[in-house]
């Protein structure tokens, strides 16, 4: 693809619910050589560490030689969501930066007094060397454990949406996640004492199984040091690869802390997650596997990485830049966990309040002084994406090859989709680092709730319909009637005494034109219509809400059926249905969520008379059937009845 159509304007919003509702900071680049933006331009909510907000002057020639320091080096606390981007959009990058103190690299509890000063660790000072992470990453050891992964096309969804993705397969490493690279290579970059006397790290995860299993493979000792509260299959994970595991803190950050201190107490080597030049490097043979993959690697056009504390990317980047500069190296984070995309725009490594934890491979408050560095001189920029993006690309990798990344392992590909929308690119080549699948089983109902909308193959809607028999079927038809390839994918309502009803339903969409077209027919009728689908709480929990006790002013509905009703799962079902129920009998609750197989189960209430019993059995008698075409019905009762009437009536 001809390089000079790629885009190079960036736009950041930083909100500031203090003084201002927003302020848009511009930024136009190409390449390296960008506008530095002012510091006072980059707002941002300070929960703690307030200090002057002081600009060193521009780094020397080598870009690393800090300025004059400020008098106070406290990082800044900063709320996740003042920092916003458009949907692809590139966050904007301070290349000068300020140069604090606090930002400088130094070991895990170093008091060295050779490494107190302004260039930070003394005994890795290859780091500023032009070429010294390009002959790290190409004398890196990694491959006693590690594989070279696969550099696979997803075709679907290349040829969805005119362009061409190359997965760069980490999931498949031994331990699901590219985290042994880094952690192997900073072990066997140790002195054999070192190694001898044992290593420990602190991780709730990917790099805890990465430490564990280079340390067998070493045959030292690893203490892994997890937070008391992390799932029992990771810790079963990280003993079963060796690793002796220490349940302490209730944080990450808490487990770290401990971590740290039993490593000066002990004498042990604490071994990074990320912030460490040997763990960088042994991350950045993952680019060089890229390199070495493509045949034509000069027609590469980026790279897109997920960013957490950092080292993935800065290896990387460091790789790719040294030799092929004109490849766009390009982070991805979670919308909720974007401490890379707000420490680049402001110049300075902030800590984030909180974390969305949804892609807790990369939640992360803080970045690492290292990747830090590496990444404001070398990256492009930072892409952010929310749950629901992030659960698609989920969803277009399980249809790619049948596997199920985590949330963070499929953050590069939701990052590449939204970048080539934005920019309307067509035509171009791009890799996006799949970089682990240790998914929680229990996370996968979240991520399938989540995937359509994030696709835009779903949309989630409000209703409002007048409560009468024969409402819901009016409904329907007003809905469906002018537009066959409309499916209903979820409904949830219960009985209202008043004069209308609330719905929340979920509707199968191929284009927004054909929601837009769906509000303006209902908003038309009178049924008043609202898109939810943004609102990834009413996701979450909305929807498991709805639908719950009757509206009734005698606190019950007289002669109400509640039935479970098999479904089958064909387009014309529901209509058929109704045109056989409504609105010979009012319909009181109907609650049904698409499960993906060829049948649903519905749960459904409808008033009967009793005098009217034996019409209505015939009614359903005229709805089953042998085959898919069949309804089945079963009758709540008994001790069943009066659960369920505990929450409905």
């Amino acid at each position: 693809m001809d390089r000079s159509l790629l885009p190079s304007t960036s736009q950041g919003r930083f909100c500031n619910a203090r003084s201002r509702p927003s302020c848009v900071h511009r930024l136009t680049w190409s390449g390296l050589s960008s506008p530095t933006p002012r510091t006072a331009d980059i707002i941002c909510r300070t929960i703690a560490g307030e200090r002057p907000q002081v600009v060193a002057p521009p780094a020397g020639g080598n870009g690393v030689q800090p300025g004059p320091a400020p008098t106070s080096s406290k990082n800044s606390v900063c709320v996740p969501e003042d920092f916003v981007l458009a949907l692809g959009e590139l966050g904007p990058i301070n290349r000068e930066g300020m140069n604090l103190p606090d930002d400088v690299f130094r070991c895990f509890g170093c008091t060295q007094a050779a490494c107190q000063g302004p260039e930070g660790c003394a005994a890795n000072k290859w780091r500023f060397e032009p070429d010294g992470y390009l002959r790290e990453i190409l004398t890196a050891r990694v491959y006693d454990v590690a594989i070279q992964s696969p550099l696979e096309e997803a075709k679907k969804l290349s040829e969805a949406i005119g362009n061409t993705v190359l997965l760069k397969r980490e999931d498949l490493q031994p331990v699901f996640s590219f985290k042994l690279r880094g952690a192997y290579n900073k072990m066997a970059k140790l002195p054999a004492e070192a190694r001898a006397r044992g290593v420990i790290t602190s991780s709730a995860g990917n790099h805890a199984q990465g430490v564990a299993l280079a340390a067998s493979k070493m045959g030292c000792t690893a203490i892994i040091c997890m937070p008391v509260n992390t799932p029992e299959i990771k810790v079963a994970n990280v003993r079963k690869l060796g690793g002796q595991v220490v349940l302490v803190g209730e944080s990450y950050q808490e487990a770290q802390a401990a971590a740290v201190a039993r490593a000066a107490e002990q004498g042990l080597t604490f071994i990074p997650p990320y912030d460490d030049p040997f763990t960088i490097s042994g991350q950045g043979t993952i680019g060089d596997e890229i390199m070495r993959q493509l045949s034509e690697p000069d027609k590469l056009d980026a790279i897109f990485v997920p960013v957490g504390g950092g080292g993935l990317i800065a290896g990387i980047a460091a790789f790719t830049k040294a030799l092929y500069p004109n490849i766009k190296v390009i982070g991805v984070e979670p919308t909720g966990a974007n401490a890379m995309a707000l420490s680049l725009a402001r110049g300075e490594r902030v800590a984030l309040s909180r974390v969305d934890a949804f892609a807790d491979g990369v939640a992360v408050k803080q970045v690492g002084q290292e990747t830090f560095r590496l990444c404001r001189q070398l990256i492009d920029g930072v892409v952010l994406v929310d749950n629901s993006a992030t659960s698609a690309a989920i969803k277009d990798v399980f249809n790619e090859t049948r596997s199920i990344l985590e949330p963070a392992g499929a953050l590069a590909v939701a990052g590449a989709k939204a970048w080539l929308k934005r920019h309307g690119l067509k035509g171009a080549t791009v890799v996006a680092v799949t970089s682990g699948a240790n998914m929680n089983f229990e996370r996968l109902r979240l991520v399938a709730e989540l995937a359509n909308v994030g696709g835009r193959t779903e949309a989630t809607l409000t209703t409002t319909i007048p409560e009468r028999p024969g409402a819901f079927k009016e409904f329907i038809s007003i809905a469906l009637s002018s537009d066959s390839d409309l499916s209903v994918t979820e409904f949830k309502y219960r009985y209202s005494a008043g004069s209308t009803a609330q719905v929340l339903w979920g509707v199968g969409i191929r284009s927004p034109e054909q929601l837009t077209a769906l509000l303006e027919r209902l908003n038309g009728a009178g049924m008043d219509s609202t898109d939810i689908s943004g609102l990834e709480v009413a996701q979450v929990h909305l929807r498991h809400l709805a639908g719950g006790r009757a509206r009734s002013y005698t606190g019950h509905i007289e002669a109400e059926k509640i039935l479970q009703v098999v479904f089958p799962e064909r387009p014309g079902a529901l209509r058929r249905f109704l045109d056989v129920v409504s609105p010979a009998w009012n319909v009181t609750l109907f609650h049904y969520r698409n499960s993906g197989n060829r049948e649903s189960s519905v749960l459904l209430g409808v008033q009967v008379p009793p005098y009217d019993e034996a019409r209505f059995e015939s009614a359903l008698q005229s709805l089953r059937g042998s085959g898919e075409e069949g309804f089945a019905f079963k009758e709540l009762q008994g001790q069943v009845r009066q659960v369920f009437d505990q929450f409905i009536q």
